[in-house]
């Protein structure tokens, strides 16, 4: 008869660095199993594969994964399967993260290219970070308004608002 190995169980659960229910006893070696007392006895033993640790039971991604292939063909995205508003599904502080971003790169190449001179740059930023542009094609027209057409901003206005 084995006696109790609650011991060696919580021992090797230690090392293994796993929970009690995941050790496993090969069942052949039971009586030497319930021999060992010591933490060396439990790593020797573990080395031999007297005691080892089940898997982990996950959750299968499978279905998952399909439905992304789905979503991303750009199906099932209509107003039925929507829950959650406009602002929660694509948050406001995001879209003005992204607004903010992209004004402010083109400000900063309007002004290095000389597009526009220091003191309208700051103007502008500022102006942009009171939300007063709603979008990089709203700032390009501003902009064209204060420096009139020239050939650089004709191609950035192109190139960013096309």
């Amino acid at each position: 008869m084995v006696k109790d190995l609650r011991v060696q169980r919580r021992l090797a659960a230690e090392i293994l660095k796993v929970g009690i229910n995941r050790i496993v006893f090969d069942r052949n070696r039971l009586k030497e199993i319930s021999e060992a007392v010591t933490r060396e006895d439990i790593r020797r033993l573990i080395e031999e594969g007297a005691i080892k640790a089940r898997k982990e039971k996950g959750i299968s991604r499978g279905r998952a994964r399909e439905r992304e292939k789905k979503r991303k063909k750009g199906r099932k995205k209509g107003h039925g399967k929507r829950k959650g508003k406009k602002t929660a599904r694509y948050p406001r502080k995001k879209a003005w993260i992204n607004r903010i971003r992209a004004q402010r790169r083109i400000l900063k190449e309007l002004r290095d290219k000389g597009v526009i001179d220091r003191k309208t740059y700051r103007k502008l930023y500022m102006m942009a970070k009171g939300g007063y542009f709603r979008s990089k094609a709203h700032l390009l027209e501003h902009v064209k308004q204060i420096v009139g057409e020239n050939d650089i901003l004709k191609e950035i206005i192109k190139r960013e608002v096309e």
